[in-house]
């Protein structure tokens, strides 16, 4: 039996739905999502990369070529690459000989020719104090201690593993395998380090920071014991079963409590690094009269235009300027799509924080108590984008308000209805909740129990406890029991 084999050639005709995103959709998109330092940062490198582009000078010159004659207008999104109106025919601008000009200026100087150096001042960063960090300031020490010689080695391995907190992160015998050594060497220099100020450094975990600061002030040996016996019922303030367990008095373990309060959990804090990170506002928003105005934040931001140079040298049709027509076409459109998309992104921003602002104007006027509750959705169907573009332009943006500066995230939240059928956002109860904790007496802190039936009775909010548990630990604050004082 022979099997035969059949080769046949069809077209079929179907149709498909199919997302494809061009490279300068793809472009737009990401310019959405940029910050405002980062867009900054995108349009300085597509200048650097781009010849066509120039940017606009206060005084309408551009930045690269300031002169005298008349420039081409900022381009304008919407007519970038058109044909300007018609004008009076300018004078053809003469050929460059580069050769001569090569050869007049390319003229090495005299030996004897003084050389005029422009006047050469110190930077900006020689007046600025750098700042000492913990690892400066244990190398220091330890230049001045009588450390000897072969056991420095492993005390700057020692050093170099201590973090911003002031606690060594390495285990004795890893130190003591890199510096090729026994651990035996390793604990006898890390004692020597942990001499060093400030008290409690170099430490591997907190009950030896804090025993370390109480025999170096010499603190009652209850306070040794409280630590050595009873960290986790002191973490809790259970000082009852502390007291019963140690066999002393309830008031004495509250006074040992009080003395270890007082001491440092992180020994590196005063060296922590202070630095301040600045938020530059995307948006304003003013109050002129009984209504608000937004204004987008442009300071800075360059203005773009496309080069007349390229302009003129792509409408040049001699045959010596072909060979350069298809890089300058290709810039060009590169070009036109940046600005066009500058200009999309601070539409959209405009949009938005217009938006925003209409769906907020009772947070605007009385604070964060009144922030209503809003989703991406209705910002989305009242400017008529999708909730993806509400996203992406939210992304690391800021507004600043009558009542602050916020992220533009901050203004989306979920809602709580009331009793009288009102929504409050989330971010409104955890104010309210927050304001009640301020509030209450230290030694009797509020349950969450106690925190949902206040709320209830005050702003007529029907939580449950478990809704308080979650945003007060969203929150950061602990729970009564950990909250309550006893000195």
């Amino acid at each position: 039996m022979a099997l035969e084999l059949r080769q046949n050639l069809n077209q079929q005709l179907r149709l498909t739905q199919e997302l494809v995103m061009t490279p300068q959709l793809q472009q737009a998109i990401k310019l959405l999502q940029l910050s405002r330092l980062e867009l900054l940062e995108r349009v300085r490198e597509e200048i650097e990369e781009n010849p066509l582009l120039e940017e606009v000078r206060e005084d309408g010159a551009s930045e690269e070529t300031a002169q005298p004659e008349a420039e081409t207008p900022v381009a304008d999104p919407a007519h970038v690459g058109e044909d300007p109106e018609p004008e009076e025919a300018a004078p053809s601008e003469p050929e460059i000989d580069w050769e001569q000009f090569i050869a007049h200026y390319d003229v090495n100087p005299t030996p004897d020719a003084p050389i005029d150096f422009p006047e050469e001042r110190p930077s900006y960063e020689n007046y600025l104090t750098p700042e000492t960090t913990l690892q400066d300031h244990l190398l220091w020490q330890l230049r001045l201690s009588p450390i000897e010689r072969d056991d420095r080695t492993v005390a700057e391995l020692i050093i170099g593993n201590v973090d911003e907190d002031g606690y060594l992160r390495a285990t004795v015998e890893e130190i003591a395998q890199v510096a090729d050594t026994t651990p035996e060497h390793v604990e006898r220099v890390l004692g020597a380090v942990q001499e060093f100020d400030p008290l409690g450094v170099a430490s591997r975990s907190l009950e030896e920071c804090l025993l370390r600061q109480v025999r170096e002030l010499d603190l009652d040996p209850l306070v040794e014991r409280v630590i050595q016996e009873g960290m986790k019922e002191l973490e809790n303030k259970n000082y009852k079963r502390l007291a019963a367990r140690l066999g002393v008095e309830f008031e004495d373990v509250v006074d040992a409590a009080r003395q270890i309060s007082q001491l440092e959990p992180r020994p590196g804090r005063n060296f922590a690094s202070t630095g301040v990170d600045y938020v530059v506002p995307d948006v304003y928003v003013v109050k002129e009269g009984d209504e608000y105005v937004v204004r987008l934040n442009d300071e800075g931001v360059p203005r773009l235009r496309i080069s007349r140079y390229y302009q003129r040298l792509l409408k040049d049709d001699r045959p010596e300027s072909q060979e350069a027509r298809g890089y300058i076409q290709e810039r060009m459109q590169a070009a036109v799509w940046l600005i066009k998309s500058i200009h999309q992104r601070q539409q959209t921003l405009y949009k938005v924080a217009s938006s925003i602002v209409k769906f907020q104007r009772e947070f605007l006027d009385k604070g964060v108590n009144y922030l209503r509750p809003l989703i991406l959705r209705d910002v989305a169907d009242d400017i008529g984008m999708h909730e993806s573009t509400v996203s992406r332009i939210t992304t690391h943006k800021y507004m600043h308000t009558p009542q602050g500066t916020f992220e533009l995230k901050f203004f989306f939240s979920s809602g709580i209805q009331s009793s009288d059928g009102e929504d409050l956002a989330s971010r409104s109860v955890k104010a309210r909740i927050r304001e009640l904790i301020s509030k209450e007496d230290p030694q009797k802190p509020l349950s969450d129990l106690e925190i949902a039936r206040q709320l209830a009775q005050r702003w007529g909010l029907k939580i449950a406890r478990r809704t308080v548990s979650k945003y007060r630990e969203s929150m950061g604050i602990l729970p009564s029991s950990s909250r309550k004082r006893y000195f």
